[in-house]
């Protein structure tokens, strides 16, 4: 999740070279903004030699490991998965620096290599427990990632429930609605399959698909875990994409052949990203809206 800070651009850049003098990294000729995302701040640094890199900060990071998490991140997709991800060029506390890549071509063909790519990512990592060995974060928000060996529970607990407690959404839904969230994570076992975990992507949306220089997809800013496969498969369903993106769907269902009846069940799938956006304070009602109908027929009725 990275996008535009509600900082004026001027302190943000002013503050990007100060970070990047104290990681070491000098000479930066010009600072390009990069939009999409509702967390970090991100730009395009033109360095002095002519080189171009990807830097990212937050002016008060939630937490130390906030950069170290998503570069492992990375790594593990890449190295675990077979996924292409951006190489890492520095990484600190405070801020993340990765060679820089290109805009993603909305074209048939490339949404079709991604729909293969992240079907091999899907069937050849399959895992016997979910979660992942620390946690991690969505956003400015962790994400749980404890051990689980009922992926049931797992999604219950720590992707769903976990979201209840924060300011934002304890606000934004009243004791009925939160009861029908409980209800429907009660009957998860009768709307989602019990397949096995594989390595997520997390964050799955249209911003975190990039291309590498051979135009190829490249995949940034992960929040991974062992989950169901279809928790990645809901975050490009339900957000806003691409005519093209079609033939990602086409390819990844004739390479993974998920279990009848998945398109209805990424809605219940996608309720852990509205959930982080209201957490977020994102600034509309819609999140919220879109909670209520999926939870709709979990209302008990007198």
């Amino acid at each position: 999740m990275t996008g535009r800070s509600p900082q004026p651009d001027r302190d943000v850049d002013a503050l990007l070279r100060r970070r990047l003098a104290a990681a070491g990294l000098d000479g930066v000729a010009s600072l390009r903004p990069v939009e999409g995302g509702v967390a970090a701040v991100a730009r395009i640094a033109e360095l002095s030699d002519g080189s171009r890199v990807f830097v990212k900060t937050l002016a008060e990071a939630p937490g130390d490991d906030l950069f170290p998490v998503e570069a492992e991140g990375l790594a593990a997709l890449r190295d675990l998965g077979g996924v292409a991800t951006p190489e890492v060029l520095l990484v600190t506390p405070e801020i993340l620096v990765l060679r820089a890549l290109r805009p993603r071509p909305d074209t048939p063909g490339f949404w079709e290599r991604l729909g293969h790519a992240v079907a091999a990512l899907h069937t050849t990592t399959v895992h016997d427990r979910f979660g992942w060995h620390r946690d991690g974060w969505l956003g400015r928000k962790r994400q749980y990632n404890e051990w689980h060996t009922d992926g049931h529970e797992f999604y219950a607990r720590c992707r769903i429930l976990r979201w209840l407690d924060e300011p934002q959404v304890a606000a934004a839904f009243d004791h009925a609605e939160r009861r029908a969230l409980e209800r429907l994570c009660e009957r998860l076992p009768e709307i989602v399959p019990a397949v096995p975990a594989s390595l997520t992507h997390g964050d799955l949306w249209t911003s975190n698909i990039i291309a590498g220089v051979d135009g190829e997809p490249v995949l940034v800013d992960p929040a991974v875990s062992y989950n169901w496969p279809e928790t990645d498969l809901s975050m490009l369903w339900c957000t806003h994409r691409p005519p093209e993106s079609a033939r990602f769907f086409d390819a990844y269902v004739e390479a993974a052949r998920p279990e009848p009846g998945w398109r209805e069940r990424l809605p219940v799938l996608y309720l852990r990203q509205l959930l982080c956006l209201i957490a977020h304070d994102y600034p509309d009602r819609s999140p919220a809206e879109r909670v209520r109908e999926v939870i709709a027929p979990f209302h008990r009725r007198a």
